[in-house]
């Protein structure tokens, strides 16, 4: 996949560190991708009525 850099806020950084801490992992970049994925999840959910599995396309299925 690739990779994108944004530019945070301090505001934006600190709630991504409180993500980090709350969901145990290692980096901003981890919890960032955490949030986006719950936010996807929940738009599926919306929309299809079912949840859905995320994965990269191509990548290993877990």
């Amino acid at each position: 996949m690739p990779e994108i850099t944004l530019e945070l806020t301090e505001e934006q950084a600190g709630l991504l560190e409180t993500v980090r801490l709350q969901q145990g992992l290692e980096t901003q970049s981890q919890a960032a991708e955490w949030l986006i994925k719950q936010r996807m999840r929940g738009a599926s959910l919306r929309l299809t009525g079912r949840n859905r599995a995320l994965h990269a396309v191509g990548g290993p299925r877990k």
